[in-house]
């Protein structure tokens, strides 16, 4: 598919091996004692994936994660086999032009079933959690005691852990850390809470340095025999808030290295936020790529 912004992968088709599955921006297919990743150009907002994709998306969703699994593998180890196309089985050579760039082979784990979020700043669902609860005289969320003061995107005084459900298809629903106990074990919920506030903390310091403010992120994690493994992809625009430091302040909703231009756009039109979605603009899809390729380059130096 062409835009006037070059060549954008909507998606796969890989014939020598079966596709597990066609996520919202993620192509796997099963290698037989390995998965391949290939990220996508696709992009969803509202948990709709939109008609036209984000020309090199899916290259900077690689290039971060091959980066932060390189740099956090002192706290834990990753599902990262190789992101060479050399080094792939030889049926995957011909398909170089889509996989360079956009894909990596990885372990094949049991997945934990949940995302394992981290917030060092009050924002998104929680932030929306917090004033529901504040209409009802409280300031307190999934056991969290919040101050009575606190504004939106504040800087919290502690890092918080705060789970959700997992769930493929739709929104993911925030639980307390007892719920996840309930659900995964005490073990892995401790392993999951301990590695996620640990990563956060060394990359967020890190990312403060290039001037960028991770407010939020998520993890998935899974177990390969008996090893506590970093699985699926890392601190991306995807999966992360991004903040510029230089233009942060506190008390509204911040602009972010993501696709705030998209979800900015889709407010205007007054989508209804059920499929399908509207088109997007070629300048709106420009400043989403835009937003994406800064936040690599800051974060990466490429």
């Amino acid at each position: 598919m062409k835009s006037i912004m070059g060549n954008v992968v909507l998606q796969t088709d890989i014939k020598e091996y079966p596709m597990i599955t066609r996520g919202k921006v993620r192509d796997i297919y099963d290698l037989g004692d390995s998965l391949l990743f290939i990220a996508s150009d696709r992009i969803s907002a509202f948990d709709v994936v939109m008609p036209n994709g984000i020309p090199g998306k899916g290259g900077v969703l690689t290039a971060m994660s091959l980066f932060w699994f390189d740099f956090l593998k002192d706290i834990v180890e990753n599902h990262l086999i190789t992101a060479d196309v050399d080094q792939y089985p030889r049926p995957l050579r011909p398909y170089r032009d889509i996989l360079e760039g956009r894909s990596m082979i990885v372990i094949k784990a049991r997945r934990v079933e949940c995302e394992c979020i981290v917030r060092g700043y009050i924002s998104g669902s929680m932030w929306k959690e917090l004033e529901q609860a504040r209409k009802k005289g409280s300031n307190t969320v999934h056991g969290f005691e919040f101050p009575p003061d606190l504004k939106e995107s504040q800087k919290l005084l502690e890092t918080l852990f705060t789970p959700s459900s997992k769930n493929d298809l739709g929104h993911d629903e925030n639980i307390s850390y007892r719920q996840l106990v309930d659900l995964i074990g005490e073990g892995t919920a401790a392993l999951c809470r301990d590695k996620s506030l640990a990563i956060y903390q060394k990359a967020a310091d890190y990312a403060l340095s290039k001037g960028i403010i991770i407010a939020d992120t998520k993890f998935e994690f899974g177990f390969v025999d008996e090893r506590f493994i970093l699985i699926d992809e890392v601190l991306s625009p995807d999966s992360s808030r991004f903040w510029p430091v230089d233009q942060y302040q506190v008390g509204r909703g911040q602009p972010s290295f993501d696709k705030q231009p998209i979800r900015d756009y889709l407010h205007q039109t007054g989508w209804n936020k059920k499929p399908p979605a509207p088109a997007l603009p070629d300048e709106v899809v420009r400043a989403s790529s835009e937003r994406y390729l800064r936040a690599q380059q800051l974060l990466t130096g490429k």
